[in-house]
């Protein structure tokens, strides 16, 4: 993950003597201590500048928080990291922590909502949902007989606009129809995406499909020859075909090896303290923040070389209004607000995980988008909990305010309780509960999402035009470990090129 500035090859070369003196007189203020933050802090630190990386709330993590539910330490946002890219199993690595990974039990989700049927697993060998054979038992009884004759034309269907389409929604309801599309491929990017089929780009949600498509004639064929090569891919390199993973005590384990990696290296992380501006005269910066001037004096203006952001998007624009103007003029992404309510339940009905590792929900079809049965899916989890059940409710998608917005815990956890007994189809009475945690924040716009990629081209562009200045985080790299990660890396690695060759 190291990434050693260098020069172009028409700049000399410095000494290595010459470098790590340039490189302590340079000092770097990251604003925000969300895994962007850190990563970006680290990789500064790491070539001997000087860190200072502020965070406005009292932990550092930003989607990665834990909650202890009496005396069970868990995640109380996110859970695991996707594989893909090998990012950031090679982060995990790097600090220390390979013994602690570990991959989710085998069972897959259900879907539940589902018109006339209620409740069935998510069927297997598909893509995003897109099965690869619409006669199989499994997809046949979530989308019926009139479902499966109707994905089959998809088959015969000639092949006239092939290779074209970027809705993700669009493509599979034209070529597999509605119920393909609403039944299996809706609760897969809500639950995943926080976001309709209709507006995710097909070409990045999954790269290479339309070119199968357009090789192979269907796209029934096109999932079914991409999940062959994943296989062959997997099998040369010999490589587990999990999709994510996750940490034995938590995905805090993460943030909490980076924070003493940072420190270790010399650099300063302080909690709860909020920027409140960021200005640039000449080659200078200064941060200001709200700190107490009695109490941490040499943290209330600071003065700094670099300066990288590493805030939520709505934060990062204001603080950033002055010093980048041309952000304004770059459109801003919508970010649904999401709340995951985790109960721990003394539940003897959810032994033996009635509905596998978790449910997805037709939209439309339930207030709760999703549910993780976190003993079922997670031995660390299911060990911690001893003979007691973790389940994760998760409200609120793209366009859709969280059901749970306007009530307070308690009614908060009253639902949550309700949404988790019918989408496990299992009793579940007030008095089941043993404790509860929720869990509130601003998800930033996938990746996926179609226009993303250009939106957040723009904004990057506005933010490295000005000296000294990067920004990291979800809102710019997408949502997720695997993009927050490299990204922030590369961000990092540009802003010290910067400061320690020009």
């Amino acid at each position: 993950m190291s990434h050693e500035p260098a020069p172009s090859d028409q700049t000399p070369h410095p000494e290595p003597a010459e470098l790590a003196e340039r490189a302590s007189h340079r000092h770097v203020v990251v604003i925000g201590g969300g895994v962007g933050g850190l990563i970006a802090a680290r990789e500064c630190a790491k070539v001997g500048m000087r860190v200072t990386l502020l965070e406005a709330s009292d932990a550092v993590g930003g989607a990665i928080r834990r909650a202890e539910l009496d005396g069970v330490v868990l995640d109380a946002g996110a859970e695991s990291y996707a594989t893909r890219g090998g990012h950031v199993r090679a982060l995990v690595t790097e600090l220390g922590l390979a013994d602690r990974i570990v991959r989710p039990a085998a069972g897959g989700a259900w879907v539940s909502g589902i018109p006339g049927v209620g409740a069935a697993p998510l069927p297997a060998g598909g893509i995003l949902g897109i099965p690869s054979n619409p006669f199989q038992e499994d997809v046949r009884r979530v989308i019926g007989w009139s479902g499966v004759w109707r994905a089959y034309l998809d088959r015969v269907r000639p092949p006239l606009t092939i290779g074209h389409s970027h809705s993700l929604g669009k493509l599979v309801a034209s070529r597999m129809g509605a119920k393909v599309r609403d039944r299996l491929v809706a609760p897969v990017t809500t639950g995943v995406y926080s976001a309709s089929p209709d507006d995710v780009d097909v070409d990045v949600a999954a790269p290479g499909l339309n070119a199968a498509l357009t090789s192979v004639g269907s796209l029934s064929g096109a999932v079914q020859a991409l999940r062959d090569e994943g296989a062959a891919r997997a099998a040369k390199a010999q490589t587990p075909g999990a999709a994510v993973e996750g940490l034995v005590g938590g995905m805090s384990v993460l943030s909490d090896a980076l924070v003493a990696d940072i420190e270790k290296l010399g650099g300063v992380v302080r909690t709860g303290m909020r920027v409140t501006d960021v200005s640039r005269d000449g080659d200078a910066w200064t941060v200001l923040t709200d700190a107490d001037a009695d109490e941490h004096a040499d943290l209330v203006e600071l003065t700094a070389d670099g300066v990288i952001v590493a805030t939520a998007e709505s934060t990062a624009r204001e603080l950033l209004g002055a010093a980048a103007p041309e952000l304004a003029s770059t459109a801003t992404a919508s970010a649904p607000e999401i709340e995951i309510v985790t109960l721990l339940l003394r539940a003897s009905a959810l032994r033996g995980a009635p509905r596998g590792t978790g449910v997805l929900t037709v939209p439309g079809s339930h207030t709760a988008k999703a549910l993780t049965h976190s003993t079922a899916k997670w031995e660390w989890v299911r060990q911690a909990a001893g003979d007691r059940h973790v389940v994760r409710v998760s409200f609120g998608a793209q366009g859709e305010p969280a059901a749970t917005a306007a009530l307070d815990d308690d009614g908060a956890t009253r639902l949550a309780l309700r949404e988790a007994a019918a989408l496990l189809g299992v009793a579940l009475r007030d008095d089941d509960l043993v404790a509860a945690h929720r869990s509130r924040f601003v998800q930033s716009q996938p990746a996926s999402i179609i226009g993303s990629g250009e939106r957040r081209e723009a904004a990057r562009a506005a933010v490295q035009a000005v000296p000294g200045l990067a920004a990291v985080g979800a809102w710019l790299a997408g949502t997720g470990l695997a993009q927050v990660v490299p990204d922030a890396v590369g961000e990092a690695d540009r802003l010290r090129r910067t400061l320690l060759w020009d």
